[in-house]
């Protein structure tokens, strides 16, 4: 920022080193992505364990199976990318942006390359885990609908805040 202070977790952000904030991301941000950037070559399993193992958390693949089935996909584990629908590899995207248990978790057009009913089951499952982890949500959308269910809206136009709204 130009001025001011960014403070999550009662940490001021900017007055961390470059790798201690990039500690802090991996361990307090989860991120979900509309094209969901999954590894081709890892299984379901290994995509949400590879943050937990570069975290170096020893129990990596039990909370990667764990939140696995929190999306329902305890039965496509050992499938890669390709073999999985738009909908399961976004469901395996969240998965991993859960399993570090964030404090924040973004989501950019998670819906973008779903179809409508998809999508609309994915949304569901995004608020339901951020309402039972009681994590703060940040979700960028086009969406009037999807904006409506969110507690806060804040409307950007070229940059700058337009409206900001409970």
């Amino acid at each position: 920022p130009d001025s001011g202070s960014i403070t999550v977790d009662g940490r001021e952000l900017g007055a961390l080193p470059e790798d201690a904030l990039a500690r802090f991301r991996g361990e307090k941000i989860g991120v979900v992505f509309q094209s969901f950037q999954l590894i081709p070559t890892m299984t379901a399993l290994e995509n949400v364990a590879v943050p937990l193992e570069l975290a170096g958390r020893p129990d990596a693949f039990a909370v990667a199976e764990a939140e696995l089935a929190a999306v329902g996909l305890s039965h496509r584990l050992a499938h890669y990318p390709a073999q999985l629908s738009g909908g399961e590899q976004q469901r395996v995207a969240l998965a991993r942006a859960l399993a570090p248990d964030p404090l924040i978790l973004a989501a950019d057009e998670p819906t973008g390359n779903l179809d409508s009913e998809t999508g609309a089951a994915v949304i569901d499952l995004i608020f339901a885990q951020q309402k039972r982890r009681g994590a703060t949500l940040v979700l960028v959308t086009h969406d009037p609908g999807l904006a409506a269910r969110c507690g806060r809206r804040v409307r950007l136009r070229s940059g700058r805040i337009e409206s900001d709204e409970a």
